[in-house]
């Protein structure tokens, strides 16, 4: 598989995502400029496209309660609550930029998949969301690329 291919997919992964797709890539020897354009496309496709597909998903996760597949639906709930407690301090308030803050800590649990859903569920406008997740997501990336290229010992 493409190299740069593998870190793009890599950042739109769930916690896993750009910051750490970065660290993936170069850590495997992939060039720097280009690890880095993969990693900030995938931050950019999901800061856009989670706000949108949130309200589905969520229909389907209720729809789902009601068939054989509820322990799917379950988990997404599990993961929804705990995404509410971790990012309810940011968000509720500072607003904008409490979840810019939120997606921009390099920590498991947050990021632009649980900044999405935390956007969602407390009712911030897609207008505000999309930058504060593609600003957060970018700021989490420089964040670990120090680290990853050594220059933070």
């Amino acid at each position: 598989m493409n190299s740069l291919l593998e870190v793009f997919l890599l950042s739109l992964v769930p916690t896993f995502e750009g910051r750490y797709a970065i660290v993936y890539g170069i850590g495997r020897g992939y060039p720097l400029w280009g690890t880095l354009l993969a990693a900030a496309f995938g931050v950019l496709i999901l800061s856009i496209v989670l706000p949108a597909l949130l309200p589905l998903i969520d229909r389907l996760m209720l729809w789902l309660e009601e068939t054989p597949f509820r322990k799917i639906a379950r988990l997404y709930l599990y993961y929804v609550e705990r995404a509410r407690k971790k990012a309810h301090p940011y968000v509720e308030k500072w607003g904008f930029i409490g979840l810019t803050v939120f997606v921009a800590v390099p920590l498991p649990g947050t990021g632009v998949w649980t900044g999405a859903l935390a956007a969602y569920l407390f009712g911030i406008e897609k207008r505000q969301t999309v930058p504060a997740l593609i600003l957060g997501g970018l700021l989490s990336m420089g964040i670990t690329v120090g680290p990853a290229l050594g220059l933070l010992k």
